[in-house]
């Protein structure tokens, strides 16, 4: 006989520990911790972003650390896939360690429980059946089978004669849904990691292959790059303009990207987008052609949000759209002094560069053109729109309204909303010499903002970094819905002689002929203040402009209690000057008078602030959406998933298995009929039943089966 050897028994001992901390329920649920926690993070922080991103929106420090730990890809995290395949094991080793004991405890009706210990279970009775212990027991088995119990009979000698257990098991399903359950977790591991990067990291490590960093065309990147047709598994984006084909995927990376070859080229014709009468879309759509590359066949299919297309088993989804290379013609308009109008053609992802003639007082600058939208939903309604409903006024208190603004759906709120299609809008950035750039989004049509009768605006936005929002100049537009009233007021602004007329003749308006010391004073304190909010008179020596300028100057000559009136007077002074400098550029410009009504008042009143932020604008000309045409393209995400199978075999199970858990019952039922004495028409039965869960299911459940099968005594 041979017999293992100590160090194969010490081998053992010492093996035993971690096979039971692994296969422990408490290790494999602080597993599903970690996995539960690493998803919230990659939910709530973006993941596949540009490094230029987090340290725009973190800083430096805690990008670095994102990028360290994986967090910018948490799903293709070499520790996420770790936890992921020790969870596969763990639950593997747990089905494993308890599947032969459920399998064998299934298989065994427990027919031989001694009777005595009948007595020990909570659902118990005694009676007499009539019959002897044979009869009687093929007469309960039969009726418990017929009532879906699994029934075995066994036959015991003993002193008095041959008894008989009836043992019947129902609800073997509970301890099925405990193994479809534990199963199901370890089909959707599996799943998981094989529609995750672990085989394209696998790739990587084994394969030769490299994420790319560089840029340039698709064609031009190097095989190391690329990943061969045979690849199993992957998930990619594919941007294809209208007209356009393109028969490779991009796979983002955390340092860079890796393209994936398709067996088949996507061809888009349309993109089709329809829309809700807010403006609001309600329809994406791509009509495309598969150009399969070993047959050359052409099937056309159209592809919608969450309808993909499937070939050769590749899926291919509607994933978003972008803008395929519109054209657009751009008007160049000048904001500071001695500047000119021009055009500019380009197409969107372009450049055009701007020589100094055109970019005044500014060097070589190049204008970037960055994205096209036809369409901007806003919502227009007022802030103020419910302010009127106040419960200071018991007049006013609506308590059926109050209750109703509450309920419904989750999303519903208090303030209406009036959502509206604004019009197109450009976004381009202005890049100079040193490689620097701001980003700018200008709205096509003025925008009404205010109340009724007020001017509408143009909105020019500009923000400085990405992560930044944009913040907008508002400049009003005048009675032909265009900025040229606002930039010939702005032109005339700049004049030295325009203001100095303009000065003169309110001067000769507000104040009496036969007063010329007063028209003198006037006259001073007029040219002081356009001056002023032109920006030609330094404050302490500092340049400023706009109302911050006659603020800055207030500070400085005017005592603190007399700055509120004196305020009041200087832009009573500063809107009649103006006035008269709009009327100046009109007559110039070769147009009609503006007319003195609340319109021109309220065009002025909106113009006083845009010349006084345009101070703060920080480029020397705008440029304004003339003309577009617009190409489209779809952005589409294909994919080869064989784990979906296997991830969707374990939804069902783990839905089959919970359910099973939760609503079957497993009862074990046994009756003892004991031999009766010779002569006797009655056999004493005792019935015992056992379940997993003390419910009133069970309870109610217990007294029928003794109604059903005892005779008891009255």
């Amino acid at each position: 006989m041979i017999s293992d050897s100590p160090s194969a028994d010490a081998g053992r001992q010492a093996l035993r520990p971690v096979l039971e901390l692994l296969s422990s329920m408490r290790f494999a649920i602080s597993l599903l911790s970690v996995i539960c926690i690493a998803s919230v993070i990659g939910t709530v922080l973006k993941q596949h972003e540009p490094a230029t991103n987090y340290i725009n929106q973190f800083g430096p420090f805690w990008a670095a650390l994102f990028t360290s730990l994986g967090l910018n890809a948490v799903y293709s995290a070499w520790w996420f896939l770790l936890i992921l395949a020790f969870l596969v094991l763990s639950t593997s080793l747990c089905i494993a360690r308890n599947a032969p004991k459920i399998l064998a405890d299934l298989r065994s009706a427990k027919e031989s429980i001694r009777e005595q210990a009948l007595q020990a279970f909570p659902h118990r009775a005694q009676g007499d059946v009539s019959g002897d212990s044979e009869a009687a027991a093929r007469r309960i088995g039969g009726a418990l089978a017929q009532a879906g119990w699994k029934v075995k009979l066994q036959r015991r000698e003993g002193v008095q004669g041959a008894g008989w257990m009836v043992a019947a098991r129902a609800g073997a399903a509970n301890k099925l849904g405990y193994l479809a359950a534990h199963s199901a977790i370890v089909l959707v591991c599996i799943g998981g990691l094989l529609d995750g990067d672990l085989i394209v990291r696998a790739q990587m490590l084994w394969g030769g292959k490299q994420p790319y960093t560089g840029g340039g065309m698709i064609a031009e990147v190097p095989a190391q790059h690329r990943l061969p047709l045979t690849n199993p598994t992957f998930r990619g984006n594919v941007m294809v303009a209208e007209g356009m084909q393109s028969a490779t995927a991009i796979l983002n990376q955390s340092d860079g990207i890796l393209l994936q070859e398709l067996p088949f080229a996507i061809e888009l014709k349309k993109f089709i987008v329809e829309y809700y009468s807010t403006g609001m879309p309600k329809l994406f759509a791509s009509d495309i052609v598969i150009h399969d590359k070993a047959t050359g066949e052409a099937v056309p299919a159209r592809v919608e949000v969450n309808h993909p297309a499937r070939w050769r088993g590749i899926e291919i989804y509607q994933s978003s759209f972008d803008d395929g290379g519109s054209k657009v013609t751009l008007q160049a308009l000048p904001l500071a002094a001695g500047g000119k109008r021009f055009e500019v053609d380009g197409l969107i992802g372009g450049t055009t560069p701007l020589s100094r003639g055109q970019a005044a007082d500014a060097d070589q600058m190049t204008l970037e053109y960055t994205a096209l939208r036809v369409i901007n939903v806003e919502n227009m309604s007022q802030a103020g729109a419910g302010a009127e409903v106040s419960g200071a006024d018991p007049r006013k208190v609506d308590l059926g309204q109050a209750i109703e603004s509450r309920l419904g759906a989750g999303h519903k709120t208090t303030t209406p909303k009036t959502l509206k299609n604004v019009g197109p809008s450009i976004t381009y950035k202005l890049r100079d010499a040193a490689g620097q750039a701001r980003e700018f989004h200008n709205y096509m049509l003025p925008v009404a903002l205010g109340a009724e009768g007020e001017p509408p605006v143009f909105l020019l936005g500009v923000r400085e970094n990405v992560a930044d929002t944009f913040r907008y100049l508002r400049l009003p537009a005048d009675a032909n819905d265009s900025l040229d009233g606002f930039l010939r007021l702005n032109a005339a602004l700049r004049d030295p002689a325009l203001r100095a007329e303009a000065v003169r003749r309110y001067t000769v308006q507000a104040t009496d002929a036969a007063r010329p010391d007063l028209a003198r004073q006037l006259e001073s304190s007029a040219a002081r203040a356009i001056n002023l909010f032109a920006g030609a008179e330094a404050v302490d020596g500092k340049q400023v402009a706009g109302l911050q300028a006659l603020s800055d100057f207030m500070e400085a000559n005017v005592p603190e209690a007399e700055r509120t009136r004196a305020g009041e007077v200087v832009i009573r002074i500063l809107n009649g000057t103006l006035y008269q400098l709009a009327q100046l550029a009109q007559q110039r410009a070769g147009q009609p008078p503006l007319p003195a009504d609340a319109r021109t008042q309220s065009f002025l009143s909106q113009a006083v602030l845009g010349l006084s932020d345009l101070a703060l604008y920080p480029a020397p000309l705008v440029f304004q959406l003339k003309d577009f045409q617009q190409v489209q393209a779809s952005v589409f995400q294909v994919a080869r998933a064989p784990g979906r199978n296997i991830v969707y075999l374990g939804c069902a199970l783990l839905i089959l298995g919970i359910f099973a858990m939760l609503y079957v019952r497993e009862r074990r039922l046994w009756v003892w009929l004991a031999p009766a004495p010779q002569g006797a028409a009655t056999t004493a039965a005792t019935l015992a039943l056992s379940s997993n869960r003390k419910t009133l299911d069970g309870d109610r459940e217990f007294e029928r089966l003794r109604d059903l099968i005892l005779e008891l005594k009255k």
